[in-house]
């Protein structure tokens, strides 16, 4: 299965296309912003390189979430428009998920939320333990201790760090944003059901004045 994975989500916009567990080709770029100008490009120059036509992909896979408001919609949008050209499914795929693909075992997938809380997901071997989650710090830390009971932790992800002093002797595994590979070869994996952006709380932003929806 020919697979496109996308990431936007967080500080980084990341393209990779596969073949079974064959990487043809990958570009990550670190990016506060601006994923939507550099999104398409890099997907047209990612096919390029690994030779292939966009009508030869029969999966497309996209981070959801949690991460930037703005971010996850771009991925979202490319990928449900994408697959809807070419008749192909589009599958969301967690931003925590695909970050604790990077190691096995015990592994903690942390983003930072900011106002004091942590996006939080941990995973035994690939199997999660608890649904992707925000919660304050001190919650956090105390879910982390009673989900691991002591055994060998790796966090991983760019909010790794806010929980080293929770997790002594934990192997920590910055990230700006998630392997578009990893991406990829989970979008393969899964049932293709309706792509929908995961969010765990309201956005930061306001609408001025008394203004209501």
């Amino acid at each position: 299965m020919i697979v496109l994975g996308l990431d936007t989500c967080l500080n980084a916009c990341a393209v990779a296309v596969i073949d079974g567990e064959r990487v043809l080709a990958h570009m990550h770029e670190p990016m506060m912003r601006g994923h939507q100008e550099r999104l398409a490009p890099m997907a047209q120059a990612v096919m390029a390189e690994a030779g292939l036509p966009f009508a030869q992909l029969n999966r497309i896979g996209a981070t959801v979430g949690p991460g930037s408001f703005t971010g996850l919609r771009v991925g979202v949008a490319f990928a449900k428009g994408l697959g809807s050209a070419l008749g192909v499914p589009a599958v969301g795929v967690g931003s925590l998920e695909a970050l604790a693909a990077a190691s096995s075992g015990m592994v903690a997938a942390v983003i930072d939320a900011r106002r004091d809380q942590l996006y939080l997901q941990v995973f035994d071997d690939g199997h999660p333990l608890m649904a992707p989650d925000v919660l304050p710090l001190g919650t956090a830390a105390a879910r982390l201790a009673e989900l691991t009971m002591g055994r060998t932790l790796t966090l991983v992800g760019p909010g790794a760090h806010l929980l080293t002093e929770f997790a002594p002797g934990a192997a920590v595994l910055a990230a700006d944003g998630c392997d578009a590979r990893a991406v990829a070869r989970l979008a393969g994996s899964k049932s293709p059901t309706p792509i929908r952006p995961l969010y765990l709380r309201a956005p930061d932003a306001k609408l001025p004045g008394g203004i209501s929806l």
